[in-house]
Formats: C-alpha cells, sequence, structure tokens
C-alpha cells in the first residue's frame, strides 16, 4: 500500500458563510486532483470554526478577555501553570486553553472549537458527496500536546464516513500471539499524517489523503476520548 498526502493549498482567509465544501473542491482542482474513492479528506477546524462563525472578539484588555474566554470554554479546568490551562471542553476533549487560540485569527478576536465537530464535518462530507457523486470520509483536525512526550501534532476532533478506531483485539500477530488490547487510533494517524503537508503558517488548511484503507463504520471523534474509569491519570 503506498499513502500519499497531497496539500490543498490556495484558499482564501474563511469568513463567516462562506460556502467551505465549494472552496475545498476548487482547491482540489487547482492541485491537478478528482475526488476519487478511497481519498480521505483532512480540513484544519480553523476554517471550520470561521465559516461557521465560531471566533469571539477580545474587547477591552485582549489578554484578560482571553484569559476568561477560556474559562468560559471549558467545563473542567484540569491543571493550571501560570496562564496556560489544561481544561475539558464541552465536547470530552482535554486540551490547553480549552482548545481557545489566536494563531492564525485576526487580530482582537480568537477561534474557538466547533460546537459540533463531527456534525461539521457529516456537513462538508455530505456537501462533497452531492457535488461529486462520491463519498469520501472527512477529518477535521486541532493541534493538541500529549501527556508525558513534547511537542505537538494534529489529531482528529471531527469524523464522518470513517470509525475512528481500528479494533485489533481477537486477531494475532505476526508470531501467533493473539492481541488484546491493540486499538490503533487511525483518524488521529490520518490529521497528524496530513499535518506534514499543511503546516502550521503555510495557510494550506486541508489536505487530501490517498491509499489509506480507512476502518469501516459511523465513527465519532468522541470515540478516541478515554472514558472516566480507563483514566489512570487524574
Amino acid at each position: 500500500m503506498t499513502l500519499t498526502i497531497h496539500p490543498l493549498a490556495g484558499m482564501p482567509e474563511i469568513t463567516r458563510g462562506d460556502d467551505l465544501p465549494a472552496l475545498i473542491l476548487a482547491a482540489v482542482g487547482r492541485a491537478g486532483l478528482a475526488i476519487q474513492a478511497g481519498d480521505v479528506l483532512v480540513v484544519t477546524h480553523k476554517i471550520v470554526s470561521k465559516a461557521e462563525g465560531a471566533v469571539a472578539v477580545l474587547t477591552g484588555d485582549e489578554e484578560k478577555a482571553y484569559r476568561t474566554l477560556v474559562l468560559e470554554q471549558a467545563v473542567e479546568v484540569i491543571r493550571r501553570r501560570g496562564d496556560l490551562v489544561i481544561a475539558k471542553t464541552r465536547h470530552g476533549f482535554i486540551c490547553a486553553n480549552a482548545g481557545v487560540d489566536r494563531s492564525n485569527a485576526a487580530p482582537g478576536t480568537a477561534v474557538l472549537l466547533p460546537r459540533d465537530p463531527d456534525s461539521s464535518a457529516h456537513g462538508i462530507r455530505m456537501a462533497i458527496k452531492a457535488a461529486t457523486g462520491i463519498d469520501v470520509p472527512v477529518i477535521i483536525s486541532d493541534t493538541f500536546g500529549r501527556a508525558w512526550r513534547r511537542g505537538l501534532t494534529d489529531i482528529a476532533i471531527g469524523i464522518s464516513g470513517m470509525a475512528a478506531i481500528l479494533d485489533l483485539k481477537g486477531t494475532f500477530d505476526a508470531a501467533g500471539r493473539e492481541l488484546h488490547v491493540t486499538e490503533v487510533a487511525v483518524a488521529d494517524e490520518i490529521a497528524a499524517a496530513a499535518d506534514l503537508v499543511m503546516g502550521k503558517a503555510s495557510a494550506t488548511p486541508a489536505a487530501l489523503a490517498r491509499g489509506i484503507e480507512v476502518p469501516a463504520g459511523e465513527g465519532r471523534a468522541t470515540d478516541l476520548v478515554r472514558p472516566p474509569e480507563e483514566d489512570m491519570f487524574r
């Protein structure tokens, strides 16, 4: 199996109400590609949030307004160190500053997470299917830190058209041993791979992954969130 990931560059600055699927398809055409069966579309949450109007204006003291906004978006503060807050969002994600981000945002504003990223992914998927006749899975990605490891990587915060996890429990490894706990976070792996061509400052907010056999199903990004009874660290 050969995996290729194609950046979808040249998209304009996204504002509320923009037709995101149409802009994505135009970017696919500019890349000299056409949507085909077996593709997976990865879209950064920033352009989804901007198209949906999930952008807050930071009035008055911008730093104070930002800190207040973080606490408003959090349903639980897990840890705090200086201005850094590790918080649980209403989606169930645990991340820095409740996902409130000022990078790639207009001055004096902050971009929030989409209200329902799975629904957003589904809407993009259905619009692309209507336009092309091809049903491709869609992943909405965001950049998260990881406990116990330095550096950032992209993960899936919204999914449509695939299972989030490839469950290998009950299968056997190359030595014939039965696997009892192995679950592969395929959606996160695809999101991280796509970020290698999208980057953080290249204004390339989408990518087309080709050559991946995704696990079938209708998963949700929250399938990747470890339930409290399995959480050994809080």
